[in-house]
């Protein structure tokens, strides 16, 4: 076989083993995130009652025991890895193809899960926040300790203008134009070895994370359990990130979340 032949084949045999770990990963991490393991109610349940904002819990708000919280920030982490799996795969796919090619010869597939460990470790920073303002949100009130959903329209509505305006922001847009080049990121940033890889992993992360922070606190609008609203901001992400036309969708998505927003206060009036 010639060096060009071994050379594609080991790519395949790298993609392969790739495809297989992330999709069990996704398929986990989707299963989890379904079926709400630890949690008072399970995801599935919390959809089909979705149009429901409220209803008395088993304890105060905002009571938090330290196994509750850490379930919640498992809730929030595993719901995260879930979303974003999609639209990061391609990129660790990229990674290690590029690795490939720059001569690398062992274990490139394990470099490229470490790359996607530091990926998504900034994501349970991510995570970490969001639980905490959940819990914050529904000691005071805002928040249903059972749905998981702002109570009152006016805030979700607020939260849809803010989550909408900031479509337009320059932050916005750097971030989502490094996450629809990541040949380049992946070129110029390049470290060598597992650590280095790990590194890179993070600063996608950070990049994906000024991307997409607003668009995931529509969860709070929606209901953080809502399936509906899980899958659709994480179908819109991947379709942001990865097609051509993803620029333009941002902003008329911005643009039907101002709308919408002002509707809903105009009709709380």
């Amino acid at each position: 076989m010639t060096s060009a032949g071994m050379a594609e084949r080991l790519l395949r045999r790298d993609k392969a083993v790739l495809i297989a770990a992330i999709g069990v990963l996704f398929m986990l991490t989707g299963l989890y995130t379904a079926y709400g393991i630890g949690m008072n109610m399970t995801a599935l349940r919390m959809t089909a009652m979705r149009a429901m904002r409220d209803m008395p819990g088993a304890s105060a708000p905002g009571d938090w025991t330290a196994v509750y919280a850490i379930l919640i920030f498992l809730m929030w982490w595993v719901m995260m890895i879930a979303m974003m799996l999609p639209s990061v795969s391609p990129t660790v796919l990229l990674y290690s193809a590029l690795l490939r090619q720059g001569g690398s010869k062992d274990g490139i597939p394990q470099i490229a899960m470490v790359f996607l460990g530091g990926y998504l470790t900034v994501w349970a920073v991510f995570s970490a926040i969001a639980a905490s303002t959940q819990w914050a949100l529904e000691a005071t009130g805002y928040v249903s300790a059972t749905m998981m959903t702002l109570i009152d329209t006016v805030p979700g509505a607020l939260v849809l203008i803010l989550a909408g305006l900031f479509q337009f922001t320059p932050l916005k847009g750097a971030c989502l134009r490094h996450c629809r080049a990541p040949a380049e990121f992946i070129t110029r940033r390049r470290r060598p070895g597992a650590t280095g890889a790990f590194v890179m992993g993070l600063e996608h992360g950070a990049y994906c994370l000024g991307c997409c922070w607003f668009l995931m606190a529509l969860l709070f609008v929606g209901g953080i359990m809502n399936l509906f609203w899980i899958v659709g901001i994480a179908a819109f992400v991947a379709v942001e990130k990865l097609t051509p036309f993803g620029g333009t969708l941002a902003k008329l998505a911005g643009a039907a979340l101002v709308l919408w927003g002002g509707y809903i206060l105009v009709g709380s009036v």
